[in-house]
């Protein structure tokens, strides 16, 4: 109860954030714009919508994620209003949590906005609705969720610049994960190959959560590899939080 009291003050915070507005706005432009670009190419203005969409959200989330994340903790520090709240009978678990669930409700409202313009743009397009489209969003929203997991973890100890460049390092690297371990596995020796292996179980596999891709081709996503896919996700998340709150329980504040 105490997490979602914090969970709903920080969407509050959110919401009134007009950098979100922002983005949210640049991300139903260009979802809007892809309109006018997918007059360039004749027969596949549906797949260029798409594409361009799930692009935005992607990217639209991510800067949210990461930019909004990583200051969630250091801003109750600034303002000195953690001191009071852990002084009061609320564990820094719940403090955690409620900040990470506060700011993935604001992304799954921004996710749905943009996820929804898309769906009737293409849906217009091809004149039939194109729920094909709702499980690469879904999943683009889980991934989402592993980014702010990490912003948040990183935001526990850190700078907020730090914080976002740790993050953003470790989005990279994830979105490669994939092509890192079949170079290895091609070029490498033993000991690289051993290494990215390590490396590719440690780090977050943000490229298994990219299928929109493959559903704007129209290339089959079976459901088992789409649920181990999210699976694998909300796991993460829980792995991630659980080293969060366990930094945050030992921080001495004073």
């Amino acid at each position: 109860m105490k997490s979602l009291t914090i969970a709903l003050n920080t969407f509050r915070e959110a919401i009134r954030d007009r950098i979100l507005y922002s983005l949210l706005v640049f991300a139903l432009a260009m979802i809007g714009g892809s309109v006018i670009l997918s007059k360039i190419s004749v027969g596949g203005e549906a797949k260029i919508i798409k594409d361009l969409g799930l692009a935005a959200i992607g990217l639209v989330g991510m800067l949210i994620a990461v930019f909004i994340g990583v200051g969630l903790v250091h801003k109750e520090i600034e303002r000195r209003t953690l001191y009071t709240i852990i002084t009061k009978p609320i564990r820094r678990a719940d403090f955690v949590l409620g900040k990470f669930l506060g700011l993935a409700l604001t992304l799954a409202v921004n996710v749905a906005v943009m996820g929804a313009a898309l769906l009737l743009l293409a849906s217009a397009m091809e004149a039939r609705l194109t729920w094909e489209l709702l499980l690469p969003v879904t999943l683009i929203f889980i991934k989402l969720m592993v980014v702010t997991a990490i912003a948040v973890l990183f935001s526990t100890f850190s700078t907020p610049t730090l914080s976002a460049i740790f993050t953003l390092a470790l989005v990279v690297v994830g979105s490669l994960a994939e092509d890192l371990k079949l170079f290895a596995a091609t070029f490498g020796g033993p000991v690289l190959q051993t290494v990215v292996v390590a490396l590719y179980l440690v780090l977050p596999n943000l490229a298994s959560l990219d299928v929109g891709s493959a559903v704007v081709h129209g290339r089959p996503v079976p459901a088992a590899a789409a649920g181990l896919a999210a699976g694998y996700g909300f796991a993460y998340v829980a792995a991630i939080l659980a080293g969060a709150v366990w930094i945050f329980q030992y921080r001495d504040f004073q």
